[in-house]
């Protein structure tokens, strides 16, 4: 059981709402110990110190992050080849079922040459066309530029999906403002008005995986450039003209995405739920 649990795993839960993604990374520690990191419905990567194996059932319990009630967050679950099925008890007691895939490793061969398509723009500065809103939407299209005009809004998601892509992104923020652009709508590139040392939820950051090796924003009430490449999990992201990440794995889904089905295409998503951003000029580049 020790052995077949170690790896990647892309989760379903079963929710009131729908389905929900979660990802959950188990690894051996010395001669036998598990431990791993685990990424909810929403929130960063959180470690797990100990997970506990009996009677072909792993088990673990980490403290609360963003979700409500007095507990912590449970989990159990039975693997069976590369599935797992199981269930999550949350902080407010109340219990959901789960699924599980083994995450699928996205590598690609050696000697693969990446040859890069025609470039599309995403925003025609008049309207949302080729995008739509994921509820009540504070988007609005004028003089060239998409603004959200307040916090607590819906996402933007493109009709359209993709797999591996350049993406120009320019970006306008308000001072203490927090958006993100969902790369195939799992995984967050992190914009926001953060200055100081660098962290896993500043400005080009992957969100709760990945922080940036410097601080290369220019504040709030700037319009600044995000350049980013994804290639299966390796990701490089640029901020302003400088190399923040340079070809790093992504383990997995950061908190918010859309799914958890990694192995599939998926559309770009701006995040209109957290605070007031502005994008202009958005041209992604896929693969042919």
């Amino acid at each position: 059981m020790d052995a077949a649990a170690i790896g990647r795993w892309d989760i379903t839960l079963q929710t009131p709402a729908g389905a929900a993604p979660s990802w959950l990374e188990i690894r051996r520690s010395g001669l036998r110990t598990l431990v791993g990191q685990f990424v909810g419905i929403v929130g960063s990567a959180r470690p797990i110190s100990h997970i506990e194996v009996e009677d072909g059932e792993l088990r673990f319990s980490i403290p609360a992050q963003w979700e409500n009630g007095p507990e912590d967050l449970s989990f159990k679950a039975r693997v069976q080849g590369d599935s797992m099925t199981g269930s999550m008890t949350f902080p407010d007691r109340k219990r959901r079922e789960l699924t599980a895939t083994r995450a699928p490793s996205l590598r690609k061969p050696a000697n693969n040459i990446v040859h890069w398509g025609e470039p599309i723009r995403l925003l025609n500065g008049k309207d949302l066309s080729g995008w739509r809103a994921l509820g009540e939407s504070h988007w609005e299209v004028a003089d060239g530029v998409l603004r959200n005009m307040a916090g607590g809004g819906a996402n933007l998601v493109t009709e359209r999906k993709f797999t591996d892509f350049k993406l120009h992104v320019e970006l306008r923020l308000p001072a203490g403002s927090n958006s993100g652009v969902y790369l195939r709508g799992r995984y967050e590139v992190q914009i926001a008005d953060t200055q100081g040392e660098p962290a896993s939820d500043g400005l080009g950051a992957v969100y709760g995986f990945i922080a940036p090796n410097e601080d290369a924003g220019k504040g709030p009430n700037e319009w600044q450039s995000l350049d980013i490449t994804l290639v299966g999990r390796r990701i490089t992201v640029m901020v302003n003209g400088k190399t923040v990440i340079c070809d790093q794995e992504i383990p997995g889904i950061t908190g918010g995405a859309l799914d958890s089905d990694e192995g599939v295409p998926g559309p770009l998503l701006l995040q209109g739920d957290h605070g007031a951003v502005e994008f202009r000029n958005l041209v992604l580049t896929p693969t042919q």
